[in-house]
Parts: structure tokens; sequence; C-alpha cells
């Protein structure tokens, strides 16, 4: 079982970065056994890290990470998040570690405000290309457990480890970036309906979302969403205007009914947020 360490703030029970301790020196022994490398193999955790460094022979790149696409979470459920990659060394390829984490220097706790790792070791295939391999890892998310502070919403580093073949270790601590946001919910409600033309129509609605400390979804306050509108014979939506959420997420604005349409709500989404946009509610004008 891979190391698995909530985003939150990493407590001062573990000692040294939480993405360095999972590639300690038993893993990197087991290696180095399995390909008969020497004895008296290298651990990361030994090495002086520094935020954005790397150490050692073997290279990484063309890493992709989730299919580019940001990772989203609710408050339920498990999210599996694939992340594939290429390891390069010319003394081959024994054993590659893979881990999430988020913060400014991995090398201390203190740096540290979330890391994700693996339930199995990445899978690793060498290529045509003698040295080169390709590489896939899978993280299975928990957001009920895994994340269980807002704050760690937002970037995070993709830390890629291995050990050659003579079980020596080298590392990389920022390989790729990605978002890890927040789901959102995002409704609207038009009335009243049938409306003659002409007449005003209210467009309700709320933005929510998830609240990983109560594992609940919350309103979001006062973000901007754009009221849209398209025609019963159209498939395009025109922007007629924007609105901000209240102190609990809600939104209601008022428009003009000239032809029968669906109206919606749509939020852009931030650094922390997913977007959303709500079904479309239809209104007969007589």
């Amino acid at each position: 079982m891979r190391i698995r360490v909530a985003a939150a703030a990493v407590s001062g029970a573990v000692s040294g970065a939480v993405v360095l301790s999972a590639l300690a020196l038993p893993v990197a022994a087991q290696a180095a056994e399995r390909t008969g490398a020497a004895a008296g193999p290298t651990s990361f955790a030994s090495k002086a890290v520094q935020p954005r460094d790397s150490l050692g022979n073997t290279k990484f790149s063309r890493a992709v990470i989730n299919g580019g696409k940001d990772i989203v979470l609710g408050t339920t459920g498990t999210k599996s998040v694939t992340v594939t990659y290429t390891a390069t060394d010319s003394s081959g390829v024994a054993l590659t570690e893979a881990f999430l984490w988020q913060g400014t220097d991995s090398s201390t706790t203190a740096g540290i405000t979330g890391g994700l790792g693996t339930d199995d070791d990445p899978d690793c295939t060498e290529t045509a290309t003698q040295g080169t391999y390709t590489c896939k890892a899978v993280f299975d998310i928990h957001p009920a457990t895994d994340m269980k502070d807002n704050g760690v919403a937002g970037t995070w580093k993709l830390f890629l480890g291995a050990w050659d073949l003579y079980a020596n270790a080298s590392y990389n601590d920022d390989v790729a970036t990605t978002a890890i946001k927040k789901a959102s919910t995002l409704t609207a409600n038009a009335t009243p309906e049938p409306v003659k033309k002409g007449k005003t129509i209210t467009v309700t609605g709320k933005l929510a979302r998830a609240n990983w400390s109560t594992g609940k979804y919350a309103g979001y306050v006062s973000q901007p969403v754009k009221l849209q509108f398209r025609k019963k014979s159209s498939s395009t939506y025109t922007t007629l205007k924007t609105v901000k959420t209240n102190s609990t997420g809600v939104l209601k604005t008022t428009t003009k009914a000239t032809v029968d349409g669906y109206y919606r709500y749509v939020f852009a989404g931030t650094a922390t947020t997913a977007a959303a946009a709500a079904p479309g509610d239809f209104v007969d004008v007589r």
C-alpha cells in the first residue's frame, strides 16, 4: 500500500517531506534485490531537496495528469486519476514512484500543505528505445477522507522518483502541475410560466460548491454568473447580463420575455472551483 496523506496541513508527526518519506531505503532495497543490483541503494530522503529540484540520472518527460484536465472533486465517492509519463535512464529503470503534492518545498513538512499517493507502484514498460520506459500511475482519490482542508484547492505538483538497475535514486519534485478543484452545482428557474409577450420574468438560482471540511455543498458567495437565453428554434445561448451571487450563493434577476425559449445561468469557474451550467428552463411566451 502506497502512502496516502490527507490534503491538509501535514502534521509534525510526519518527518521529512511526505513524498520523500515514502521513497525511503527499504523500497529501494527491494528494487535492488529484484534486479540483482548492487547493495547499498541511495534513499531520496537522504538528499537535501530544494523547491523545484531534481536529482539523479533518470529523466522524466511527457507527463500528463488526468488527460490534461482539471481534477474536480465533490464530497463523496472515488475519483480515479491517471498520470502517464516517460522515464529515461541509460542504466535502466527498476522502479518508479509518483506523488501529487502541494506546497512550496518538498523537503520539509512545513513546506507541504497536501500530498496524495498511489495504492500501487506505477506500471512501466520499456519501449523499443533502450532505457526509455512509458509509465502509468493511478491515484484513487477519496474526497471524504483525503480532502479535509478547503484551503488546498488549487495548483498541485507531480513528484516522480525512480531507481535504476543499480539502485541509484533519481527524482524531480515538479515534473508537471494540475489543478484540483471543488465541484460546483448551479440551478435556474424562470417564472412565471407561461408569460405574456413583453412582460417581465424573474430568474432565480443558486451556485454552490463542495465544502471538503463539512462534506456538504455550500453557497458560493459574491461570484459573477452569466444569465443566458436561447430561442426555442436555436441551439445557441446568448448572454443577457452578469449577476453576482448573494451571501448564500443565491441568484436573482429580471428580464423581459419576447419569444419562447430557455433561460440558464453559467458560471465560468475559478482557480479553486470548477465551472458549472444550469439546465435551461423553458418559458412559453404567449
